[in-house]
């Protein structure tokens, strides 16, 4: 049974409720008064303010005057942050530190800087800031151990203008510095060299082609790159190991031991064997290696029903977060993959004469009338607001300050509404070829040509489509979804 809090003319309160009630705020339907907290409860269970539900709990913070939750000495949390923060950074005349403790003291819910503020590196890198060794330059907190209370710290100042933005070189700094940590867990005896070289000559070089094209996403990028660094790596090590060979003397019986003795995951050598083959000059066939890539006997898919329930429940499933309803119907509507969902713009969403359109591909999509108020209530209040990511050009906004939601955390937010990304996908895929023709289908959406007539197949649209796809793209064309 939960503990009673306090005692309120409508009854016990716990301590959950307690807390749920002073959150509350808004225009009193007793009195009609405005901006009030409203912590009771009318007789038709409308929220009403303290006054007219008789609450005579001292709900006042003696700092600030607010009405607000006493969260400690008779304070409200908001200036206990900022009194902590003030302690801790000792801002002083610097106008950068104090924006840093305004920014952090000024979120919409103070309670997530208090716990991060608790947490023991965060603390540390503060009161190092606070004592003035820890500068604001990239260059100290390049030198500091790489962590996730780092890197959320430094994006935080990069985004608000309290550190110089690095651009794309801040991405591929963090992947370089992934490599070199990476690198020092390996052995000495020729694997760490020719890990080294994989990764320079393969990854970094092309993730460094990719961070000039602008609508590249580099998390997906060189997250499937550190995968395949992580595979070769261990794959490596697996031979010396089993075999107490290098890769001088590997042959293919020894992949396709690896491969048939261990998890899905070493399929990601692939790469690595080719590279192998190219780096030591192996052009004949027999001395040649490879990992096969073995393709799914079947795509897996939603009926076009239960395509049709997961939109209605993206429309009508109202406890759950716009943000994620939006990504859901950009998913369901038009087949976006994730990675490219989360790194769409709020200037791809655009107001015309003729309605609201997405850009997705060269051309932009109607947006059906249906939804566009959804569309709206998102970009007037996008998702993740408690957070210190404001001014943001994201669609979806990360929890990092300057950064999109990550795939995977989209991922798990759309199962919420019942969404498998895959099936949701690839059913959306197939019942837009039956009913666009091909070559639209590519304009509107993004989608390689090889793409479109595989799903074009399934679906079995006209043969002039298969046809219309075999038409060479010109040299120069807009890089397109796989």
């Amino acid at each position: 049974m939960a503990k009673i809090r306090v005692r309120w003319p409508e009854g016990n309160i716990c301590g959950i409720c307690f807390t749920d009630a002073t959150h509350t705020y808004g225009t009193c339907r007793g009195c009609g008064e405005e901006d009030r907290m409203l912590p009771g409860r009318d007789e038709m269970a409308w929220a009403i303010c303290r006054t007219c539900a008789g609450i005579e709990t001292n709900l006042e913070c003696d700092a600030c005057g607010r009405e607000a939750e006493r969260f400690r000495g008779g304070v409200c949390i908001r200036c206990v942050v900022r009194t902590d923060l003030n302690d801790l950074v000792s801002p002083g005349a610097d106008l950068r530190l104090r924006r840093l403790v305004d920014l952090l003291a000024d979120v919409a819910r103070p309670e997530s800087i208090y716990s991060y503020m608790r947490g023991k590196r965060a603390h540390a890198l503060l009161a190092a800031i606070g004592t003035r060794e820890l500068p604001l330059t990239q260059e100290a907190f390049d030198g500091l151990e790489p962590g996730h209370a780092v890197e959320h710290l430094r994006a935080l100042l990069v985004h608000h203008h309290m550190l110089p933005e690095r651009g794309t070189d801040e991405r591929l700094h963090r992947f370089e510095q992934w490599i070199k940590a990476r690198l020092a867990t390996l052995p000495d005896d020729g694997t760490r060299d020719r890990i080294e070289r994989f990764a320079t000559w393969h990854h970094l070089r092309r993730v460094r082609d990719r961070a000039v094209e602008e609508r590249a996403n580099l998390e997906t990028v060189t997250h499937a790159a550190k995968q395949e660094i992580t595979e070769a790596g261990k794959f490596l090590l697996w031979l010396r190991a089993e075999h107490h060979i290098g890769t001088e003397d590997l042959r293919q019986h020894h992949v396709d031991e690896y491969l048939a003795s261990g998890t899905s995951t070493r399929k990601h050598i692939r790469n690595f064997a080719r590279w192998i083959n190219r780096d030591e000059g192996r052009h004949r066939k027999a001395d040649r290696i490879d990992a096969p890539f073995r393709t799914a006997r079947s795509e897996p898919m939603l009926r076009q029903s239960e395509r049709i329930e997961l939109v209605r429940n993206c429309l009508e499933w109202h406890q759950v977060t716009l943000s994620t309803r939006i990504a859901g119907l950009i998913l369901l509507l038009w087949a976006q993959p994730l990675n490219k969902i989360v790194m769409l713009r709020r200037e791809h969403a655009v107001f015309g004469v003729d309605g609201m359109t997405l850009q997705l591909g060269v051309r932009p999509t109607a947006v059906p009338e249906a939804v566009v108020d959804l569309f709206c209530g998102h970009l007037d209040s996008p998702g993740n607001p408690q957070t210190v990511n404001t001014g943001t050009p994201w669609l979806f906004p990360g929890t990092r300050a300057g950064h999109h939601l990550h795939p995977g955390t989209l991922t798990e937010r759309l199962k919420v509404l019942g969404i498998d990304a895959q099936r949701a996908r690839n059913a959306t895929l197939r019942d837009l070829a039956h009913d666009v023709d091909a070559r639209t289908l590519i304009d509107l959406l993004g989608y390689s040509k090889p793409v479109i007539a595989r799903y074009a197949a399934h679906a079995g649209a006209p043969m002039s489509d298969y046809v219309d796809l075999k038409t060479p793209t010109p040299r120069g064309a807009a890089t397109r979804l796989s």
